[in-house]
């Protein structure tokens, strides 16, 4: 797909990290972006930053990914990239130790769906609903493509550590997403892939550079090559070549460096 001056973009999770390298690069490439995210202040200013618009988007919420999409399609026209890199989580393992009643308890059933809601069920939200408007967009070339889509899995979709159980199995079923919803979208021209990031430097990472460097230093050095955390700006190149790559469809790619988590 040629990523042509003025085409209409949508990146969740703008305002910062991934997304806010994705959105950079995107607006860099020509494309008009809208940034969805719940960072008001961070997000109108990187929006400016790039010449894009800002929309405060709960994605969690229906009505709020719907309102967000009608606001950008206003602005912008139809999007024809759609990159979802926002989420939302909680932490903790199946079974921990709880000192205060001197035996195990159990992560809640509402916790781990708090993390499925914010994880899986957004991803699932923010893909159908960019499709949709997609499928009824012109074609944009001789194949008859129409959108790509690109969702945000982890390296810990397959290499889940202890206390993850919420985080990487749901990060597992944004994978899971993709085969199946890029076979939904095929007579629609709609390409679906996702990107598990491994340790990028993101602002929440680089905070641990300051508090814990001993910590950044084990981190660093747990990357086979190169020795160090992702660079925010490698994840949106790739983020680039998927967008362009025609070919590109139903993969599920690891960016890590070649790292492989250990339990803990």
């Amino acid at each position: 797909m040629i990523l042509s001056e003025g085409m209409a973009a949508v990146v969740t999770g703008g305002a910062s990290g991934l997304g806010k390298a994705s959105a950079t690069a995107l607006a860099g490439a020509g494309l008009k972006v809208a940034i969805f995210d719940v960072n008001r202040d961070a997000g109108e200013e990187h929006a400016r930053a790039i010449g894009g618009t800002f929309h405060h988007v709960d994605i969690t919420e229906e009505e709020s990914v719907v309102a967000g999409f009608d606001a950008a399609r206003e602005a912008h026209g139809q999007e024809r990239v759609t990159v979802h890199c926002a989420m939302a989580s909680r932490r903790g393992k199946t079974l921990g130790w709880d000192k205060a009643s001197g035996g195990y308890k159990r992560l809640s059933t509402e916790d781990y769906a708090f993390g499925a809601q914010g994880i899986l069920v957004a991803s699932y939200r923010v893909a159908s609903l960019s499709a949709l408007g997609m499928a009824n967009a012109e074609p944009l070339n001789d194949d008859g493509e129409r959108g790509c889509i690109t969702l945000t899995a982890s390296v810990a979709a397959q290499d889940g550590q202890i206390g993850q159980v919420i985080y990487g199995s749901c990060k597992a079923g944004v994978n899971g997403l993709v085969l199946p919803m890029a076979r939904d979208l095929m007579d629609m021209g709609i390409r679906v892939n996702s990107v598990m990031p491994g340790i990028f430097a993101t602002p929440l990472m680089l905070g641990m550079k300051e508090r814990n460097p001993q910590m950044w230093d084990q981190l660093n050095a747990s990357v086979p090559f190169p020795k160090r955390l992702g660079h925010p700006e490698e994840f949106a190149s790739l983020i680039l070549e998927i967008a362009r790559n025609s070919y590109l469809n139903a993969h599920q790619f690891r960016l890590d460096g070649a790292i492989r988590m250990p339990p803990r």
